[in-house]
């Protein structure tokens, strides 16, 4: 009979139970299958045990059903069949998980945010799809702003330090290289494409505390931290460079703790293909160096993804306990993968794991896990274990419920816009800026009358018998010559002779106005 046990997780039963140790679980994992095989209860049965052990989870919800376990679970007969099956029909218990719902765009839960330079210009060019020559512009803009004491919080700080440095190409590519105005330009409609995609909800303040992440119950259980990716998926470049930066902030910040009794922090990676899909060089490097090394910070890092294949080979060595639900052979990309599935594992001298990996029902997984000396277990055909949560949506009430008690409380709920690069350069626009003309001031130094040769150019009522004043004169003339030259000589006589008769560059700028409108009429 299977037991729980507080040094590791129970995940079901093959020809004997099969568990996941828990001094062993930072050497991260892998789940794998077609849509429809059982992955997601496979990933609450996990989350659920890390919890109940006292590890908190970071897990994103795709599909939306994974909220469910913040509810307890209900007595269906699939579930309590599944349990008498494998033996664990005593133990059997139903029982929901402290969670913390979050949500990018701050619908669905806590906002989520971060500052443009926590982000860094590596994500952030791949976050929106830059070339190598706009990815070094953008890196030039973030050093000089750092030099310019100009802090990067928000897009629109972002979009201001890019028009600063478009005015300025001359000084700042003398000293770091070329800054084109091309360049600059194709950013800023990058800019714009993330910001249509909801990218301005994820950037600014207040930014995310990773320690909020790693809070426990004061009856020891880790707290189970889900995001709302329903909405998020539509952005799949967004969702995946949000927890690539998630991991990298993890990375940066805990301390070496070595190989600890159980983790820290268990991080789950659903739809785990988006993250190296057409990933630079640089990135799937930054990617590899993260999954290498956190674990001594005690993290562990679960890829959760339809095909092995979408892994790439420097990462899928480093995952050394998996779970492998059914993989379908229908075209030869299929075939190859399960080839690849089936020779990763440890050989089982009861069945051809090639063969079983085809043939496996809903909820029944090929499980390889660490044993005590860090080799991995001989693979076994296991039915996973029912999750003791609700299998399914929580509804919008039972959300709100928790969010309205969750213990964030409201620090995350209200942004904060604090002074930062946009308020600095647009201060020192307006001070360049030259002074606006006062409506307000009286006649040019020339002492002729403006108004009246205004009055005169827009027409002057001759039945009230109103006599000419000189100035009246010279607009009566300058019109009258407007109608008899062409009009590319005309432009050029009327600025030059109403410009010289008024003088003044007010003057200049009101007869340049209403000649420009009596040769449109023209």
């Amino acid at each position: 009979m299977p037991m729980l046990e507080a040094d590791k997780i129970y995940l079901g039963t093959s020809d004997k139970p099969e568990y996941l140790l828990l001094g062993l679980a930072n050497r991260h994992g892998l789940v794998t299958g077609a849509t429809g095989t059982g992955k997601t209860v496979t990933l609450q049965v996990m989350a659920q045990g890390f919890s109940d052990a006292g590890v908190p989870v970071f897990c994103a919800d795709v599909k939306g059903d994974l909220s469910g376990i913040a509810e307890a679970g209900e007595a269906k007969d699939f579930l309590l069949k599944r349990a008498e099956e494998i033996g664990f029909k005593d133990e059997y218990k139903f029982g929901a998980c402290p969670t913390i719902f979050w949500d990018l765009f701050g619908q669905q839960g806590h906002p989520i945010r971060t500052t443009v330079s926590e982000m860094g210009p590596l994500l952030l060019a791949r976050l929106m799809n830059l070339n190598d020559t706009q990815e070094g512009v953008l890196t030039i803009a973030f050093r000089v702003a750092d030099e310019e004491g100009l802090l990067l919080l928000d897009l629109k700080d972002l979009r201001a330090m890019l028009g600063f440095m478009a005015e300025n190409a001359d000084r700042i590519q003398a000293k770091y290289g070329n800054v084109t105005k091309a360049s600059v330009g194709a950013i800023q409609r990058q800019l714009l494409v993330l910001e249509n995609q909801g990218g301005d909800s994820f950037f600014g303040e207040p930014a995310l505390n990773i320690a909020d992440l790693m809070r426990t119950t004061t009856d020891g259980r880790g707290m189970v931290n889900v995001l709302a990716a329903d909405k998020l998926m539509n952005s799949p470049r967004l969702y995946a460079t949000f927890l690539l930066w998630l991991l990298s902030e993890l990375f940066e910040v805990l301390p070496e703790v070595g190989d600890p009794t159980k983790p820290r922090l268990v991080f789950f990676f659903d739809e785990a293909h988006l993250l190296f899909d057409e990933a630079p060089k640089a990135l799937l490097e930054k990617v590899e160096q993260v999954v290498k090394l956190i674990r001594s910070k005690g993290v562990g890092v679960y890829f959760v993804t339809q095909n092995p294949l979408d892994v790439p080979d420097s990462v899928l060595s480093q995952l050394g306990n998996r779970v492998q639900h059914a993989l379908r052979a229908y075209t030869p990309r299929d075939q190859k993968a399960v080839k690849v599935a089936a020779d990763t594992f440890r050989p089982n001298p009861a069945f051809k794991t090639m063969d079983v990996i085809t043939q496996l029902a809903v909820g029944e997984a090929l499980v390889s896990t660490l044993e005590p000396k860090g080799v991995p277990s001989i693979v076994a055909r296991t039915f996973i274990r029912p999750p003791s949560s609700r299998i399914g949506p929580v509804t919008e009430a039972e959300r709100r419920q928790i969010i309205a008690t969750s213990p964030i409380g409201i620090a995350y709920d209200k942004t904060i816009d604090r002074e930062s690069a946009y308020e600095i350069l647009g201060r020192q626009v307006a001070a360049n800026a030259p002074a606006e003309p006062d409506a307000s001031a009286p006649p040019t130094a020339s002492g002729f009358d403006i108004g009246g040769i205004l009055g005169s150019l827009l027409g002057t009522d001759k039945k009230r018998g109103e006599r000419f004043t000189a100035t009246q004169r010279v607009a009566r003339d300058v019109t009258r010559t407007v109608t008899n030259r062409v009009a590319g000589d005309m432009a050029a006589s009327i600025g030059k002779s109403v410009a010289g008769s008024i003088g003044g560059s007010v003057g200049r700028s009101i007869v340049r106005g209403v000649l420009g409108s009596i040769l449109r009429t023209r």
